[in-house]
């Protein structure tokens, strides 16, 4: 079985994004794919300290052979990211930028979040991933949460996107065949 990654693209103090990570991980579909979550938080990745550029795949510091080894396992990525300020977390920035090979040609969903769904993170991640040769979903959520909104009515919320999931399977499945 092929795995997916649900990548947590924020490492603020009470950030929504584990939830909704783990939202996606329990509804979607199991059958042929399988995901599992990668918290940024758990890697705790220096602002980029290589001294070769990622292309080349020469790794110095173990926290990047660890995160090299981690995403090179993965056959498709889900970034599940917050909208800050019209553009997306700069850790997530961090984390795509220390590789490259890990990441080029493999398939991403981008889920962006935030009071007006995330919209503009989603432009600037786009063009990211046309930087890094991933094909980016045609199934890309942009969920509006209010930012008092309770964990039970964010939630709530998601169930409004349960539909979207089954088309999500399948747009990996036609990229992973």
């Amino acid at each position: 079985m092929k795995k997916i990654g649900i990548i947590i693209g924020s490492t603020r103090p009470g950030r929504r994004s584990p939830l909704i990570a783990e939202w996606f991980a329990k509804n979607l579909p199991q059958a042929e794919l399988t995901y599992d979550i990668i918290d940024l938080a758990d890697f705790d990745l220096p602002f980029l300290d290589e001294s070769e550029m990622p292309q080349t795949g020469t790794y110095h510091h173990e926290t990047t052979k660890r995160w090299s080894e981690k995403i090179a396992t993965y056959a498709g990525f889900i970034f599940i990211v917050p909208q800050y300020n019209w553009g997306y977390p700069a850790v997530l920035k961090n984390a795509l930028d220390y590789l490259y090979r890990e990441w080029q040609g493999k398939p991403a969903c981008l889920v962006t979040f935030g009071g007006h769904g995330g919209s503009q993170a989603q432009i600037a991640l786009r063009l990211v991933m046309q930087g890094l040769k991933m094909p980016v979903l045609s199934v890309a959520p942009m969920i509006t949460l209010s930012p008092s909104a309770s964990q039970s009515e964010s939630l709530n919320t998601l169930i409004a996107y349960e539909p979207l999931l089954p088309a999500l399977e399948a747009e990996f499945k036609r990229y992973l065949n």
